[in-house]
């Protein structure tokens, strides 16, 4: 089983010119039901979020830190050689990433050590469907004669992903002793866990280790320390070429389970990222993609982002089709459309969904996910022609347009022109949803752009379907839908001066003049609302005020409100969210909205690889396979946000494929700087 792409450490050269760097890049494994381990590269936990085992204790939102992180030694002689990193308050001790040579993260993260001769190769994986960490240590080189030891000391949270623990009575120290296991259950209402070490020595010995910081969750304004729990070690007498396991476990497995749970898990991922004559940038986004599926309940749904993110009903809908029918898995797909169609109420699906634990309700305050519903399913129905699945959900679709017309939550409805208005005070209603306290950001009230795009798109489609369908009584209500819209969209949103759209028009009918991404959707759908010379003039406006190596603004830099960085505390932050910062995902419509209004040739696919290629290398360089939320407006464009969010990969990968760049072919490989 092969490593994959591998990123060398060698700090002052490439990615990685600082030690810094090493520890604030994030690696992600994930279980398949909303659970993860992830830390950064160097082992230093700079978040909350961080941990070997966050387990989805009742998938796919409600979520765990079980085991924060594991503290390794190495023995070499009479030698101790630490591998760990921990931030404290004064101090960073102890530092062994400064022997971390080798990083890989395909198909496992895996990490190698090399000190005073001995090279040691530790690899980790989480089992997908269950809560299970698999961590496998293997003693590649050591010096003659030399006795080398690893003794590894568990460091336990157990404490939900939002939030920090800290030393307690309360929390129970008892360790269950078994063959070739310890089991603890420090609380109840939490799972048990299971450290299964085959034949490692036992040490007693119960401590908490305090004060550890989060450096991340210092600069984001929040709670930045811990204490954790350590109610053992275990120590390993190393053998060359050997390999040592330790399984992790809610449900108790062996440890001699180990290497066929690592070669069921291999398979299953290879089954996913495609054949292996298919290398790099295809795979990578493939492996990319299933880390964000998951179950919920019977039915499938996305994980927005990691860490903190759970499923989001915009989020899933924009992202399904680059997760699962670019990837060729429909019936992951359909599996999803299915279980947000069970959802739906008052001719919506829920922008939030309950989550397991709590009192609140499913939150269905968003115009845009719906509609993006509607275009998930044309795209399914598009990649798969299951005509049975169509006429099951037609009467759930043709409900979202009636509800639509008739006036649902928040104000959305079909004004007398045609379009889609929407908007209540203090709600945040489109993509563009930050919130202050009670201030909304970027409001939006009345007729935003991309709304009327993808209520255009919805309409048309559902006219072409119920056409199919031999509805004609629904076929012509939905085609005078779309010409009304289509009508009062080409007199009321047009900007001469600046070649593009308004971003919106608001409840008295003024319009909004600010160059925002919005309006690339009004080319970039399948049924657009803009063609011609006008879509070509808006796609160069977009270009030249939004478009940045990894994404587009949502600002243009010229508006007075325009910010540059997001950071400082969460208000300031949540100020800056659409004001001017990098959304990859945008890229992908951007990419397709480009290709559409040019002439196709070799040199304008090329062209479209230029706009796609930084994202794709950083995916596979400090990215260290996937991409993330958001990054800067302005230069050095740092990634902030999710370090790993669905919608920038399925985006991403879907404009690869559209822009021509099928498997096999080398040219397009060679562009994406990928081995052809």
């Amino acid at each position: 089983m092969g490593e994959g792409i591998t990123t060398m450490i060698r700090f002052g050269e490439g990615f990685w010119r600082t030690r810094e760097a090493a520890r604030n890049a994030e690696w992600l494994e994930t279980d398949g039901l909303g659970g993860y381990a992830s830390s950064t590269l160097s082992g230093l936990n700079t978040r909350r979020y961080h941990g070997l085992l966050v387990a989805a204790t009742d998938p796919p939102c409600v979520r765990n830190v079980l085991l924060s992180k594991l503290e390794e030694t190495l023995r070499i002689g009479d030698l101790e050689v630490p591998l760990s990193v921990n931030q404290y308050p004064d101090s960073t001790s102890p530092e062994g990433d400064v022997h971390l040579r080798t990083f890989a993260w395909e198909p496992f993260p895996s990490f190698v050590y090399e000190a005073e001769g001995v090279r040691l190769r530790k690899t980790l994986f989480l089992v997908h469907g269950e809560g299970t960490l698999v961590v496998t240590y293997t003693l590649e080189a050591a010096p003659a004669g030399v006795p080398v030891r690893l003794d590894v000391r568990p460091l336990l949270a157990f404490r939900d992903y939002h939030s920090l623990g800290h030393e307690s009575g309360a929390f129970r120290q008892e360790v269950e002793r078994g063959e070739g296991r310890l089991t603890v259950r420090p609380f109840e209402g939490l799972p048990a866990l299971t450290f299964a070490h085959g034949r490692a020595k036992v040490h007693d010995g119960a401590y908490w280790y305090r004060r550890f910081v989060y450096q991340a969750e210092k600069q984001r304004g929040f709670d930045f320390e811990e204490d954790l729990f350590s109610p053992f070690s275990l120590e390993v007498e190393l053998e060359e070429g050997l390999p040592v396991s330790l399984v992790v476990s809610t449900s108790g497995r062996p440890a001699s389970e180990a290497e066929a749970l690592r070669g069921q898990e291999f398979a299953r991922r290879e089954k996913v990222t495609g054949p292996k004559t298919e290398k790099g940038a295809l795979r990578a986004f493939r492996r990319a993609a299933d880390q964000f599926l998951v179950a919920r309940g019977d039915g499938s749904t996305v994980i927005a982002g990691y860490p903190w993110f759970t499923d989001w009903g915009r989020d899933t809908m924009i992202a399904l089709s680059g997760l699962t029918l670019a990837t060729e898995r429909p019936e992951i797909a359909k599996r999803i459309l299915a279980t947000f169609a069970g959802f739906v109420d008052g001719g919506m699906i829920p922008n939030r969904f309950l989550d397991a634990g709590t009192n609140d309700e499913s939150e269905y305050n968003t115009v845009d996910a719906t509609l993006w519903f509607v275009e998930a399913v044309r795209a399914y129905h598009e990649k798969t022609n299951d005509e049975a699945f169509l006429r099951e959900l037609f009467p759930t679709l043709v409900s979202i347009v009636d509800a639509h017309v008739a006036g649902t939550r928040y104000g959305i409805r079909v004004d007398d022109d045609g379009l889609l208005a929407s908007g209540a005070e203090g709600v945040q209603l489109t993509w563009m949803d930050a919130k202050v306290g009670d201030r909304v950001v970027t409001p939006r009230r009345g007729k935003p752009v991309e709304i009327q795009a993808l209520w255009f798109n919805a309409v048309s489609f559902l006219e072409k379907l119920a056409e199919r369908l031999g509805n004609q009584a629904a076929e012509n209500r939905l085609k005078s839908l779309a010409e009304r819209a289509q009508a009062s969209f080409d007199r009321l949103y047009w900007n001469e001066e600046a070649g593009c759209l308004y971003d919106s028009i608001d409840e008295h009918g003024a319009p909004d003049p600010s160059i925002r991404p919005n309006q690339i959707f009004a080319v970039s759908l399948p049924f657009p609302l803009l063609k011609g010379e006008r879509a070509a003039r808006l796609v160069s406006t977009v270009e030249r005020h939004l478009l940045t190596p990894f994404g587009l603004r949502t600002l243009a830099p010229s508006d007075p409100a325009y910010e540059g960085r997001y950071e400082g505390g969460p208000a300031q932050r949540d100020g800056a969210y659409h004001q001017g910062t990098v959304w990859p995902w945008l890229i992908g419509p951007f990419v397709i909205a480009y290709l559409k209004t040019r002439t196709l040739s070799t040199t304008t696919r090329l062209r479209a690889v230029d706009f796609l290629k930084p994202l794709v290398l950083f995916m596979r360089g400090p990215g260290l396979g996937q991409l993330p939320e958001i990054l800067d407006g302005d230069v050095p464009r740092r990634p902030a946000g999710c370090f790993a969010q669905a919608w920038s990969v399925a985006q991403v990968y879907e404009a690869i494929l559209v822009a021509g760049l099928p498997d096999g072919d080398s040219a397009g490989f060679r562009a994406l700087g990928q081995p052809s």
